[in-house]
């Protein structure tokens, strides 16, 4: 059996837990276990539950640490916030690469995919739909990604129905009332409000979604004439 002297030695000289790693891999690292730590809290406990100090015990860091990467909880937060939004806008973006040409089929990826994003995780979608809600960063952070949105898809819907020409402001409603929709038809079947199956979800939103890009498209058009 070691020594004490030994057993003393043998912890002094163990492996730290950055052992190895260059100090901006450490700290690119511990910011990484605080993301997960409060992406964990505010998809669980909510903004009411996510602190300071239930992060760095969450993550096992010490507050020195989390102040290392954020200046508060709110920075944190809405790096949280906008890491959830990149993820889903890249899976989104893939789908829609993937199923080609077709308009019908791109609206259903992209339904499909967010759907699928939210319900296979359902802490993604307390944190982008609803504890938003409980943070004036986060809320308006919510809004700038619902704006950016809105603008994308009357981009992709001008391109595709107007050759490009998005000069009526329908396309704009339009798409504040597709983006806007969805948030809030998501929020509803998230919390048991609208109780249909998932595939049914898909589909009914997939035949709404392209019913209000086909009478945009008309309304623009009467204006032209």
């Amino acid at each position: 059996m070691p020594s004490s002297a030994q057993s003393a030695d043998t912890t002094t000289r163990a492996p730290t837990r950055w052992a190895g790693l260059a100090p901006d891999a450490r700290r690119a690292e511990r910011r990484i276990l605080l993301l997960d730590a409060a992406y964990d809290l505010l998809g669980t406990e909510g903004w009411g539950g996510t602190t300071v100090r239930a992060v760095c015990q969450a993550s096992r860091l010490n507050p020195r640490y989390f102040y290392e990467s954020f200046a508060d909880l709110e920075e944190l937060a809405l790096a949280v916030f906008d890491r959830l939004v990149d993820q889903l806008r890249d899976e989104v973006r893939s789908a829609i690469d993937r199923a080609g040409e077709d308009p019908r089929a791109q609206v259903r990826a992209a339904v499909e995919t967010t759907v699928g994003f939210v319900d296979e995780d359902r802490r993604r979608g307390r944190i982008l739909y609803a504890e938003a809600l409980g943070s004036e960063a986060l809320n308006r952070r919510r809004k700038e990604a619902g704006r950016a949105i809105v603008a994308l898809v009357e981009h992709e819907a001008a391109a595709r129905h107007s050759g490009g020409r998005g000069d009526d402001v329908v396309g704009r409603v339009a798409a504040a009332v597709l983006v806007g929709g969805l948030s809030e038809l998501l929020v509803g079947w998230l919390d048991g409000t609208i109780r249909v199956s998932r595939q049914r979800l898909v589909d009914d939103a997939t035949e709404l979604f392209l019913a209000l890009g086909e009478a945009a498209a008309r309304i623009a058009t009467r204006r032209a004439r």
